[in-house]
């Protein structure tokens, strides 16, 4: 399949998306924009989600982990479809009883305007470093395996992919992407799907066939249960969980359309029904990765796990598959980005320049203040993609979960305080808690997982070797994995609990 080719499918379905934003964002305003006119449909937000919260690195990245780490990989999954439910009964209901557009105004109404500010302070960096490290790795799947044989640069495919993502969202926002994710959630699914039949009837494979195989190279297996290791279950199951419920429920990007269903009733219905199809769809990436290795052994393929779908999908399966799995990836791509920037704009709009606020700005203003931001934000994506070119870090993955633990660790300690305590605090010291609280993690971490740090930013010289015995003598065996969100939460809950003082009168907030 030629390149050239390839590219035309590619801006074919980027028109399909284009006729479907300019139909869905007819008439939209700001309300449109920021939160669907609070009228979205519960099960199109449900299915659309799955796009969304699997992104492409999902997509490139699970299923080459099998060959190394096996299903293992679904612990975590099992910890997110626990972590749903917190979202469904315990973060909807006072999102809905407040009527928020902006989540984080429940920190003003607990415990005022800078902790307020410093909740989507957070969530502006932590969306736009997993956002643009999401968006570089697909982009650079493409890069390596169709543009590169064009004589097409890196940086103009990056700033075309992130041009087409501005124009489908410039008007519509909410109302448009929960429309387009529903489209390319489904053409993710396909991709995959027909990815999973078409190798198998390749190689005489069925379901159960595959699953026997790999159980006998041991690749089926779930459960670590090395209390020592970063992949111990238990703290693998509870990572996820608290993932889920920081990442999904505390984040803007995702609650904005579950908040932008009609009523509270149907928005649990969105999540509890999203929770259990995530864990099938994760599911069949893992048996996708399984089929992949088993290919590469029968064909003596050898590259780096992330490049391990491309390459089969380009270069082994005929001329139609390359097709459906460029759209596939696309799909996997465009949803978490769409729904990234959108998220920024509003968050920036509303909780920074407080727009909501701003009885003297009229309509037309809002919208023109609304579009600039989108278009900056659109410019931060691209130079933060061009910068992990510059990284060129290809386990991907590990780096969003870990700068993760970093980044939303503060939200989960502020949303914790204030619902499960009656404490008041000092507000304007609430911004040295959480600055604080990642930073002494982070010295921990580093300590606790050097060989990790070594490998990942190519670290040398005689103090490496130091760290490591120092890390040897604290720790012994014992390695901190994706519970670090939960340390991170935890030292930012004690913190401001140093800065509290129990309130004379508390309501909850209204």
């Amino acid at each position: 399949m030629s390149p050239g080719l390839l590219f035309a499918f590619v801006i074919g379905y980027f028109i399909l998306l284009l006729i479907v934003a300019w139909y869905t964002s007819r008439n939209s305003n700001n309300e449109s924009f920021f939160i669907g006119n609070r009228n979205s449909n519960w099960m199109l937000v449900a299915f659309g989600m799955i796009g969304t919260s699997l992104s492409g690195v999902t997509f490139v990245s699970v299923p080459g982990t099998v060959g190394v780490a096996g299903f293992a990989y679904f612990q975590v999954v099992l910890g997110y479809f626990i972590g749903y439910f917190i979202i469904a009964f315990i973060l909807l209901p006072l999102f809905y009883r407040l009527n928020l557009t902006s989540i984080y105004n429940y920190l003003q109404h607990r415990f005022g305007m800078t902790s307020y500010k410093t909740g989507a302070l957070f969530f502006v960096l932590s969306r736009v470093l997993g956002a643009t490290a999401r968006l570089y790795l697909v982009i650079n799947v493409l890069q390596i395996f169709i543009l590169k044989d064009m004589n097409i640069p890196f940086a103009f495919t990056a700033f075309v992919i992130l041009l087409m993502i501005l124009l489908y969202t410039f008007e519509g926002g909410v109302k448009t992407i929960v429309f387009t994710d529903t489209l390319q959630t489904t053409f993710m699914l396909l991709g995959l799907i027909v990815c999973i039949i078409y190798i198998m009837n390749s190689m005489g494979h069925s379901v159960g066939s595959t699953l026997r195989e790999l159980s006998g190279k041991g690749l089926t297996k779930i459960f670590n249960t090395d209390v020592n290791s970063s992949g111990f279950f238990i703290k693998q199951i509870i990572g996820g969980l608290f993932i889920t419920a920081t990442m999904t429920g505390l984040d803007q990007e995702m609650m904005q359309k579950n908040i932008s269903v009609r009523t509270l009733y149907d928005s649990k219905k969105n999540v509890l029904t999203f929770s259990v199809i995530i864990v099938i769809v994760n599911f069949l990436f893992l048996f996708m990765g399984g089929l992949l290795y088993l290919f590469a052994t029968t064909k003596g393929i050898n590259t780096p796990p992330d490049d391990l779908f491309p390459t089969v999908a380009l270069h082994f399966m005929g001329k139609v598959i390359p097709i459906i799995f460029v759209i596939g990836l696309i799909s996997a791509l465009f949803p978490s980005a769409d729904g990234a920037l959108t998220a920024l704009t509003s968050s920036f709009c509303i909780d920074m320049l407080g727009m909501k606020r701003r009885d003297d700005w009229d309509e037309k203003r809002k919208k023109r203040i609304r579009l600039t931001v989108h278009f900056l934000f659109a410019i931060i994506f691209f130079l933060m993609v061009m910068g992990f070119k510059w990284v060129n870090n290809k386990s991907i993955i590990d780096v969003i979960l870990k700068v993760a633990g970093f980044t939303y660790g503060p939200l989960l300690g502020l949303f914790a305080f204030g619902i499960l305590t009656r404490r008041s605090i000092k507000d304007r010291l609430a911004i040295y808690a959480c600055i604080a609280a990642p930073l002494i993690i982070w010295g921990i971490d580093f300590i606790n997982n050097i060989e990790w740090y070594q490998k990942q930013f190519h670290l040398t010289g005689d103090w490496v070797n130091s760290v490591k015995n120092f890390s040897q003598s604290i720790f012994g065996k014992f390695k901190i994995g994706y519970e670090l969100l939960i340390y991170n939460g935890l030292l930012t809950f004690l913190g401001l609990l140093m800065i509290s003082h129990k309130s004379a009168v508390y309501s909850e907030p209204a």
